[in-house]
């Protein structure tokens, strides 16, 4: 009789984990489509916008990410705005950050300190891309006060996305990364960091020397990694390890 009972209670035992084991692979999947999807939004709704603007053409080495959200015609810090399709971007800003963040929080393997090391700077750029798409930047906007706003959604738009790359990267072992996708990711972080700085020293010195491209060397980095890091944890590929 023992022998009977024996097997049937170890079944019985092991029926209550087959559900968690069977989800983790679409939990992986969701997050790292979420992780994909937020970037893409950015990029697509930052082409789509640029590619409206056509008089004058809208240059992605001279004119800020922000222009493409403001109607206009307006002006600021010398340039001229006039985006055809301002409400695509407004979109783009206001949901790519959102996108990140939640698949920040679909992912397994984070628990305690580390969870809250990664969804703290992804929370900072949702918060930094609602802002950014609810107060264009305009010449306007920087006399009546809502400047204000947009100039914070900026600000945190690029520490919270460049922290998150940095974060993620440094524990890819527990979102199961390649050691190299986890310091590709750190890399970015960095040179995103890097760059905001050199971003607001030009604006702030009034040069204004490639200006948009420095932007988007603060921000083009760390979208890309992101979407990297999602491709690879959909894939499900990696392994985990004890480390990072």
């Amino acid at each position: 009789m023992t022998s009977d009972i024996g097997p049937l209670a170890s079944l019985e035992q092991q029926q209550p984990d087959e559900p968690a084991k069977a989800e983790a692979p679409a939990q992986r999947r969701t997050a790292g489509a979420l992780l994909i999807a937020g970037p893409v939004i950015f990029l697509l709704a930052e082409f789509i916008a640029a590619a409206a603007w056509t008089d004058p053409p809208y240059s992605y080495t001279h004119h800020f990410i922000s222009n493409l959200g403001v109607h206009g015609p307006s002006t600021l810090f010398g340039q001229y705005m006039y985006s055809p399709l301002a409400w695509v971007m407004n979109t783009g800003f206001f949901l790519f950050g959102i996108t990140i963040l939640a698949g920040v929080a679909a992912l397994r393997g984070l628990p305690g300190r580390h969870r809250w090391a990664a969804l703290v700077p992804a929370t900072l750029l949702a918060t930094g891309g609602v802002l950014l798409g609810l107060f264009p930047g305009s010449g306007e906007a920087m006399n009546d006060g809502t400047g204000d706003f947009h100039a914070l959604g900026a600000l945190a738009g690029f520490i919270g996305g460049n922290v998150l790359a940095i974060v993620l990267g440094s524990m890819h072992g527990r979102v199961r990364l390649s050691l190299r996708l986890g310091r590709t990711l750190v890399a970015v972080g960095v040179i995103g960091l890097v760059s905001m700085v050199a971003y607001f020293a030009d604006v702030i010195s009034g040069a204004n020397v490639l200006v948009g491209l420095i932007e988007r060397g603060a921000v083009h980095p760390f979208l890309i990694g992101l979407t990297c890091a999602g491709v690879s944890i959909w894939r499900g590929r990696s392994r985990p390890s004890a480390t990072g």
